[in-house]
């Protein structure tokens, strides 16, 4: 039975579609997990930071969840454009955690999706480019939904139907 690390970058319309996806990944067998970025505490990371304070906790926990997970659902609001910055900072905190940060990303899949009132298209982008440097392998489809539009049940199933059987070991 696989098992899917949700991230939720914000508490709002995200963490929503966030908790409305679990209920589809879970009807076809996976096992889920909610992390919500906006309620951990994780300073800004500067090298001053981490030279004055070291790598705070929750990024080396937050990088044995990417670890120990078989499949990542990251789901973020466009911020001008582009990624949020609640994203960014987490990502640069586990590159500096433990000794081989790679491995929570190398080879590992992943689908990308947006709450967004623009339509999210720019910050599926960036995601998708920021993952795939890293090393995971994402999925084509998204989860892309807005106040106007709002997810597809059968879109949704098909895409945690094709999750599940790429990480079913």
């Amino acid at each position: 039975m696989p098992h899917f690390l949700f991230i939720s970058a914000t508490n709002g319309s995200n963490l929503q579609l966030t908790e409305l996806l679990t209920e589809f990944a879970e009807e076809l067998g996976a096992t889920t997990e909610i992390v919500k970025l906006e309620d951990l505490d994780m300073p800004l990371y500067t090298p001053s930071e981490k030279e004055a304070s070291g790598v705070p906790e929750v990024a080396n926990d937050l990088t044995q969840q990417f670890i120990k997970a078989d499949a990542l659902i990251l789901l973020a609001p466009e911020y001008n454009g582009s990624i949020p910055p609640v994203v960014t900072n987490a990502i640069a905190w586990m590159s500096v955690a433990g000794d081989d940060f790679r491995a929570a990303f190398n080879g590992r899949f992943a689908v990308v999706g947006t709450h967004s009132g623009g339509g999210g298209f720019k910050v599926v982008e960036a995601l998708r480019s920021q993952l795939n440097h890293l090393g995971m392998i994402v999925l084509a489809r998204t989860f892309t939904t807005s106040f106007s539009k709002q997810q597809n049940p059968d879109s949704a199933r098909a895409i945690f139907k094709q999750l599940v059987e790429l990480t079913d070991k």
